[in-house]
């Protein structure tokens, strides 16, 4: 499997909504939590490791 960098979410801004609702009322530790845990869960959900050190690559050098 290969990371897939192009868009790919129908109706991106009313996730990006969901995500930013998700956060509201949390203080910025609690948010930071959240993050961190969202994070764990999708990373399970793929799997796969090389796929995962991309994604890790691309997020650190700011590519999409």
């Amino acid at each position: 499997m290969a990371l897939n960098l192009t868009p790919n979410i129908p109706d991106p801004d009313g996730f990006y909504d969901e995500l930013l609702a998700a956060h509201d009322g949390l203080t910025e530790d609690e948010s930071d939590a959240l993050n961190a845990r969202l994070i764990l869960l999708l990373a399970n959900h793929i799997g796969d490791r090389e796929v995962l050190r991309t994604a890790l690559d691309a997020a650190r050098s700011g590519k999409r």
